[in-house]
């Protein structure tokens, strides 16, 4: 890992390269925010990739990466701790935290999720694939409506983690062929029971009746999330709000074209094509109050 941080402005750059390099979807949302909070999330997307990074590196063997995400989880709280920073990153992770008074549990659970998938587990239940889902998705919509301003309430807590589920339960669902070949299945193992449908059927690809029915259930599911994170809308500040409605039209969008090609998620990888993300990112600009008070001038930190 580096063991030269940049300076403060330098880190935020690296932030927003490797966002714009890698976040694809998020990206693409991150485009209506005015430029402090478009920065903030660059930092927040980059700290999640890294710890991805670490996690999903198959060049190095299990041990060495639980070793390298618990070094990580330190290198962590010694940046919040000390301002002592051991990673590129941590200088604007720290900024940030500290400007929209995010809680560094959010962070810590973010470490979690991904330390999840190196040991051997079993999801037999829809609970316990919630409680995966909180540490690798609600916790980051925790994360995103502090930086984006919400009334402190509740409602608006239990929203943005319904929020982060729908979108996770679509990840689920668009991966499938490809985690179950990295011997990762994430539907509950009593659901598939349920459908008739077997792991070994997974990670063969067929895609006989049961497999529709199981994944008619999931859609629908997913969309009840979809349906209840709506309600986050009420309780976020007006620059929260665009960025939220082109994020829920990116990854409900998903789940559409997952529910157009009769579930057919093995052939190829689902994705909404560049121009109609580029459509949403505009649309979500333009809806921001800020930039229009300002005659519609570009963001003084361009997104492309």
């Amino acid at each position: 890992m580096n063991t030269s941080p940049l300076s403060l402005e330098a880190s935020y750059r690296y932030s927003q390269s490797l966002a714009k390099r890698t976040a694809k979807n998020f990206y693409y949302s991150f485009m209506g925010l005015p430029p402090e909070c478009f920065q903030s999330m660059c930092v927040l997307y980059a700290f999640m990739r890294i710890c991805d990074d670490i996690g999903d590196d198959e060049s190095v063997d299990l041990d060495v990466r639980r070793e390298r995400l618990q070094q990580w989880r330190e290198q962590l709280r010694v940046a919040l701790a000390e301002d002592r920073y051991q990673h590129d990153v941590f200088p604007a992770l720290v900024e940030t935290v500290r400007s929209h008074h995010l809680p560094p549990d959010y962070l810590y659970a973010v470490i979690d999720g991904v330390s999840t998938d190196l040991e051997p587990h079993e999801i037999a239940t829809f609970d316990q694939l919630a409680q995966y889902c909180y540490c690798v998705a609600g916790a980051v919509g925790l994360c995103c409506i502090h930086i984006w301003g919400f009334d402190e309430d509740e409602r608006a807590i239990n929203a943005a983690i319904d929020c982060g589920m729908a979108f996770q339960l679509t990840n689920i669902l668009r991966d499938i062929a490809e985690d179950s070949q990295m011997g990762r299945v994430y539907l509950p193992r009593d659901e598939l029971a349920r459908f008739g449908y077997s792991i070994e059927d997974l990670q063969q690809g067929r895609q006989t009746p049961q497999f529709r029915e199981l994944m008619t259930f999931q859609v629908e599911r997913a969309r009840k999330y979809y349906d209840r994170a709506n309600d986050l809308f009420d309780y976020l500040s007006p620059t929260g709000k665009p960025i939220l409605r082109a994020m829920v039209k990116i990854y409900s969008g998903l789940l559409d074209e997952i529910e157009q090609r009769e579930y057919d998620v093995f052939s190829e990888r689902i994705s909404l094509p560049k121009w109609r993300k580029l459509l949403i990112a505009a649309e979500s600009v333009v809806r921001q109050p800020w930039l229009r008070r300002m005659g519609s001038e570009a963001p003084s930190v361009a997104p492309w």
